[in-house]
């Protein structure tokens, strides 16, 4: 009998393997029997830090995870902590001293598993001497081109009010900050100067202590649009046939593009498809009728929103 041939084998085993990957992209696995594996905080255990790091294995096909913390017990239970869907499986909760039980499952587009076993753990009354907030909002590297920003960080028991600093050359000189208060809440509304890159952060403090910084995050304000968009095809008034290939050159700045088509009147929106937006450079336009005149423009925009200029050019359909 005659062996098959080495490489027959081999790539009878990558199709076989690129067949099933293909197979699960098209049809979601189930995860229902599957389990977490709870990692962090570890079952009774006890600690006099606020902050308190959730943690557990990650689930093949799990695109997130629903965390629930609460207190003193899920068979007694007194105050519901959290209950969030996250797509990390990890995740930081401020708390205050008591005892509180935690389970996670993970879950996707048509399954979820079971919950983990609650596991339970003690936060220890203490100093808020060396403990520190979680800023919460805006994300760090956030990008805007609005004047101010919401910033929020959470609470942390024993604090009576938080330090909050904003600076544009990560804190070199604190006496040179741009903003630099103590502020009673956790939250406060930031107007940005001028655009720059910011960077900020918070410190609880009370009468008799202060805790450490918080980590630094960083916010960008931007109101420069990105530069004009070259079109690359097809030329104007160039007649063309259906699909017309709308081609443009990318623009360094641009995170998409908002491409617009419009009737002859240059004005009236050729369709309720349009504006669209894309990250692609070319579109694909597959509409219209013989001898029709179809004006349209590209325009590019950036991380901040800003949305550059666009030339207008038009094709007709031959």
């Amino acid at each position: 009998m005659k062996t098959r041939p080495s490489h027959f084998v081999k790539y009878l085993s990558l199709y076989i393997t690129l067949a099933f990957s293909a197979c699960k992209a098209i049809i979601e696995p189930s995860i229902s029997d599957r389990k977490v594996v709870s990692l962090a905080p570890g079952d009774m255990t006890k600690s006099t830090s606020y902050t308190v790091s959730f943690w557990w294995e990650p689930v093949e096909d799990a695109l997130s995870y629903n965390l629930q913390v609460v207190s003193p017990s899920f068979n007694n239970i007194s105050t519901l902590v959290a209950d969030t869907v996250i797509r990390s499986n990890k995740f930081i909760l401020n708390l205050k001293p008591g005892d509180y039980e935690w389970r996670v499952s993970a879950q996707n587009g048509s399954s979820q598993t079971v919950f983990t076993r609650p596991r339970s753990f003690t936060v220890l009354l203490s100093s808020i001497k060396g403990q520190s907030v979680q800023l919460k909002s805006p994300p760090n590297n956030y990008v805007t081109n609005q004047n101010t920003a919401a910033l929020e960080w959470s609470s942390l028991y024993g604090a009576t009010k938080y330090t909050l600093q904003i600076d544009t050359n990560s804190f070199a000189n604190e006496g040179t900050l741009v903003y630099n208060q103590a502020i009673p809440g956790q939250q406060y509304t930031f107007t940005f100067p001028k655009d720059h890159i910011y960077q900020w952060r918070v410190r609880a403090e009370n009468d008799t202590a202060k805790a450490d910084w918080s980590p630094v995050n960083t916010m960008t304000r931007d109101h420069t649009p990105p530069g004009q968009v070259s079109i690359t095809a097809p030329a104007n008034y160039q007649q063309v046939s259906l699909p017309v290939a709308l081609q443009w050159s990318a623009v360094a700045t641009a995170t998409r593009y908002s491409l617009y088509v419009f009737k002859s009147d240059s004005a009236t929106a050729y369709s309720n498809s349009f504006p669209l937006t894309t990250s692609s450079t070319s579109y694909n336009f597959s509409t219209g009728v013989l001898g029709e005149r179809i004006v349209w423009k590209v325009a590019a925009i950036d991380a901040a929103g800003n949305e550059g200029e666009g030339t207008l050019r038009s094709f007709v359909l031959r």
